[in-house]
């Protein structure tokens, strides 16, 4: 497989809306089932899934990115990614049997969860089709264009069953099932449509114990993960009360969207960068990474300071006035943006395709116990702008630990950034577009033309100063353009 093939380009943009489409389904439906399900249906089925995503994460262990990088390598050879293939898809599916049994042994004997059993057994198909799908080749042979289509289409299909079966509030269980055809159900066609790349028989040679290591390292990431960006409103809810953890969630909920933005190019890029580094092609692994953190810095500034600026509307835009006490958890929150975006660079791309995770789950294991002590010392007092800024705090002890591990490799591509033109953008476009609050045009029209005349500004800035990857990116758009036009006329 030539890898020249594959559109970098592409696989971003796919990936960006594969990764917002996981926000805009819920955000589309929720308002609608919270009216028909109330408190009390959404809450089961939340805790529900919930619950499940433990056993899940058990099930998979680091598969679904230890999977990215093992089968990236092997890629150029049919065989050697079949074996691959089939000897990760059996490890998952050994897990998901050993998962399945701790959960009908919870279903069986603890009281909390008899009387919905089926809800669970109905949620806990995420954890077989998760398995069957493997979600990872696809990755590390780059069919992004795949994958988003293919969940676009189910998550279309679930919108629409959404509106047609639910009506009232005793069918949260079908609420449930639906949420399971959206996130999940398409993992079907992953199990036929995989053939076209794999071989399904037996081919023999398999050699499990080389992936225990590596696969219970991402495990642990996983773990540790899962913990810190979970704590904040897990503590929020018993230190404080639940308007606190709907103040800060509120916040969150728009930090994410922008995250999912930022670190999209990231992910498209770890097949790519493992591919490299296996085949020793060193200097297009070191340009890449370069490219990335360059992108993630013209991306990420402008995003935090423009949320920073424009809290409020975006709050009251999405959520409504009643979530004031949101505006400050999300202007301490937004600096994330930046520090996101870089480790994602510097973990996913740089660390894991050189086989240093371990560095990567040090690097969370600090961020978890950051978040702890912060959150622990400052939730009592501040409530979620305490959790705000331990999130903060977190994050950049994560920046921190990665980069101090790597700096000889990255001190190049940190000094390749033009910091100078992305802050006199930032600066000019804010004061550019500031002016619009003076209006009180209200929230949407507000966002609306300043997030024009911000981003506008910044974006012609760039080029007036002729930043190279904001060049590279508009003579892409202008000769697709001009491809496009003359294949109209012809």
């Amino acid at each position: 497989m030539n890898t020249k093939s594959k559109s970098l380009k592409l696989n971003f943009i796919m990936n960006a809306i594969l990764s917002m489409s996981s926000f805009v389904f819920p955000l589309i439906t929720f308002p609608y089932v919270s009216r028909i399900l109330l408190p009390a249906g959404t809450g089961k089925v939340a805790f529900a899934t919930s619950l499940i995503t433990y056993f899940n994460m058990f099930a998979q262990l680091g598969i679904p990115t230890y999977g990215v990088r093992a089968c990236a390598k092997v890629r150029d050879d049919r065989t050697e990614l079949t074996r691959t293939a089939h000897e990760l898809l059996l490890i998952n599916l050994f897990m998901s049997v050993l998962s399945y049994v701790c959960l009908a042994a919870a279903l069986l004997f603890v009281p909390r969860l008899r009387d919905d059993r089926m809800l669970y057994m109905i949620i806990s198909l995420t954890i077989i089709l998760s398995a069957v799908g493997m979600e990872w080749i696809y990755k590390a042979l780059e069919q992004y264009t795949y994958i988003t289509v293919r969940s676009l289409i189910f998550k279309f299909v679930a919108l629409i069953a959404m509106f047609l079966f639910v009506h009232e509030k005793e069918d949260y269980v079908i609420y449930g099932g639906i949420t399971i055809l959206a996130a999940s159900a398409s993992n079907v066609f992953n199990w036929i449509h995989v053939r076209k790349y794999i071989d399904m028989r037996w081919v023999g040679g398999y050699h499990f114990r080389k992936h225990v290591k590596p696969v219970l390292i991402f495990f642990a990431m996983a773990c540790a993960t899962t913990i810190y960006t979970n704590l904040d409103a897990v503590m929020l809810g018993f230190l404080k009360t639940d308007t606190d953890v709907g103040y800060y969630n509120a916040a969150v909920k728009i930090k994410n969207i922008l995250v999912s933005m930022v670190t999209s190019l990231g992910t498209v890029l770890l097949p790519r960068a493992s591919y490299y580094v296996e085949h020793g092609e060193m200097e297009r692994f070191r340009q890449i990474s370069a490219k990335a953190l360059n992108f993630v810095m013209l991306a990420a500034v402008p995003m935090m300071l423009y949320f920073i600026l424009y809290a409020r509307y975006g709050i009251y835009f999405l959520s409504g006035t009643a979530y004031e006490g949101s505006v400050l958890p999300m202007q301490i929150i937004m600096p994330t943006l930046l520090f996101i975006g870089i480790t994602n660079i510097l973990g996913i791309q740089i660390l894991v395709p050189l086989g240093k995770e371990k560095i990567v789950l040090y690097s969370e294991i600090a961020g978890a116990v950051t978040d702890l002590v912060v959150n622990a010392l400052l939730i009592p007092k501040f409530a979620s702008a305490g959790a705000a800024i331990g999130t903060l705090v977190a994050e950049f002890v994560v920046l921190c630990v990665q980069y101090a591990a790597i700096r000889d490799h990255t001190l190049e591509y940190f000094r390749r950034i033009h910091y100078g033109k992305i802050v006199a953008a930032c600066i000019l476009g804010a004061v550019g577009s500031i002016w619009i609050m003076g209006l009180k045009l209200g929230n949407f029209i507000t966002l609306l033309i300043s997030a024009v005349l911000f981003f506008g500004i910044y974006g012609v800035l760039l080029i007036m100063m002729k930043e190279e990857l904001v060049i590279e990116i508009m003579n892409q758009i202008l000769k697709k353009y001009r491809s496009f036009r003359k294949g109209i006329k012809e």
